[in-house]
């Protein structure tokens, strides 16, 4: 497996259902977002809540399965390597096409992704616990 220069943890909600496409090789890959949601009291004693959205991209069999089994709401865990930007560092950045106005994403390649969530309220459940590795095994893997 490949060496990762970062891991990153996080547990959210999917914004949306996951969309799963195929490479021009046939490997499938599904994106998905995730609302990671915290909540604290500032020193003038309010409470502040605070939404940070990540772009998740899934590979392979793991792919197949998120796009099969997660829906908007589910809950999740997600291991996966941080996609920065090469010329900052810091999140992805783009320009939004309607407005050109300056944005940025904060996206991981998913190498594992626990579904927190059950079909029955709580009760057994037929959902995979743990989609499994997926990542491509390097950069030139990806196809975009």
């Amino acid at each position: 497996m490949s060496s990762y220069m970062s891991k990153q943890i996080i547990v959210g909600n999917l914004g949306r259902d996951p969309e799963m496409r195929y490479t021009p090789e046939g490997q499938p890959v599904t994106e998905f977002s995730v609302a990671v949601n915290r909540q604290f009291t500032n020193r003038a004693g309010e409470t502040v809540r605070d939404v940070v959205w990540f772009k998740i991209t899934t590979w392979g069999k793991q792919a197949e399965v998120c796009n099969q089994y997660l829906k908007k709401g589910a809950k999740v865990l997600v291991e996966g390597s941080l996609v920065y930007d090469r010329n900052t560092g810091g999140p992805r950045a783009w320009n939004d096409k309607n407005s050109g106005e300056a944005k940025a994403t904060f996206e991981l390649k998913a190498f594992e992704v626990r579904f927190l969530d059950s079909r029955n309220n709580g009760g057994e459940s037929d959902i995979p616990s743990n989609a499994g590795p997926g990542l491509p095994e390097s950069e030139a893997d990806i196809p975009f």
